[in-house]
């Protein structure tokens, strides 16, 4: 057994007692809060675009994107609400390869969770100081998200993560709107299982404490696509998945019936630029279809300064993605508009 303690992490209190949020962006977190519960529960027939990098390796670059994105959402902001991908937990699939800023807040450097858990959060304030609007982020390890659940408003639990039981029942335990995508195998019901357990109370361990949870209505669905048993991509976004979706939210009886569309992964095949077009048929799937139309309440797209991916190495690009290729802003620009007309 080989185990190394390199560094004794800070509770979360003591964290974010040492770097706060304010009184504004208390006010602002609730607000948009608030607007993203109406959605979710058809209150508000606005529709959602989850949109930013991959992963946020870079604040400068990150902030510089939100700042853009925000003068977007201000023009759009009667049809469309933006909710900004700040993504500082990167999944692998072989565990090699950059984890995210939690893990590396400099991508070219060693890994240092440490400066990772501060990075991160003063990096979620920072986006919510210069633009006013919220964030989200992908839920890798729930002990962590205590780090940030002052200052997030959507989280994500990932196509490896979404059978684990100690993310479905942390996910009972949250106030604000929990994706639960499908897992990599495309299996439906195994992503409406863990909507289920999230949706229902639990008791468990968490952090060292026996709690206790409520349950929480806003736990939804997020199709990715999948992956059959020879590696070849099988996509969920088309009229046929979604309606096959409706009728079994309908027979497992859930609260809220929801559903985010992953435009990229195996979705796209990580042909970033199919994400545009896939936007695209979501929309006419949803316009054709009245029960579709309550039913996807947004999409998440990846998207970023510049176009493509890059490997980490000596002179990054400035806002190019480190993991999975991007569409650039240009494009970003041009969708989001589109979307405002159609949806």
């Amino acid at each position: 057994m080989s185990i190394k303690i390199n560094h004794e992490l800070p509770l979360p209190e003591v964290l974010k007692a040492e770097y706060p949020v304010s009184d504004r962006i208390r006010e602002i977190k609730q607000k948009r809060d608030e607007e993203i519960r109406d959605i979710f529960t058809g209150k508000k027939d606005k529709f959602i675009v989850l949109v930013g990098p991959c992963s946020a390796d870079n604040e400068e670059s990150v902030c510089e994107y939100t700042r853009r994105l925000k003068k977007v959402s201000d023009q759009v902001a009667d049809r469309v609400l933006v909710i900004p991908r700040v993504y500082t937990n990167k999944p692998r699939t072989t565990g090699d390869g950059y984890k995210g800023m939690l893990h590396q807040p400099d991508p070219e450097k060693e890994p240092d969770l440490l400066a990772g858990i501060i990075a991160i959060r003063k990096m979620h304030i920072r986006v919510m100081e210069e633009t006013g609007l919220s964030t989200a982020d992908e839920m890798l390890y729930p002990e962590n998200r205590s780090y940030l659940d002052d200052v997030l408003s959507y989280e994500a639990i990932g196509a490896r993560s979404v059978e684990n039981q100690q993310h479905r029942l942390t996910a009972s335990g949250m106030d604000i709107p929990v994706g639960m995508k499908n897992p990599t195998s495309g299996d439906l019901s195994v992503m409406l299982n863990s909507v289920t357990a999230a949706q229902h109370p639990h008791r468990f361990i968490y952090r060292g404490n026996d709690v206790e949870t409520s349950g929480n209505e806003l736990a939804h669905t997020i199709l990715r696509g999948g992956v059959d048993k020879y590696g070849k991509n099988i996509p969920n976004y088309h009229y046929e998945d979604l309606a096959r979706l409706a009728e079994m939210y309908e027979k497992w009886n859930l609260k809220n019936p929801a559903v985010i569309v992953d435009v990229n992964h195996s979705n796209s095949s990580k042909q970033y630029k199919e994400q545009i077009r896939i936007v695209s048929e979501v929309l006419h799937s949803r316009n054709y279809n009245p029960e579709l139309k309550r039913l996807v309440k947004g999409v998440m797209i990846e998207s970023y300064l510049v176009e493509g991916r890059q490997d980490i190495a000596e002179n990054l690009v400035y806002g190019q993605s480190i993991t999975d290729p991007c569409i650039g802003w240009e494009d970003t620009q041009r969708l989001i508009y589109d979307i405002a007309e159609k949806c």
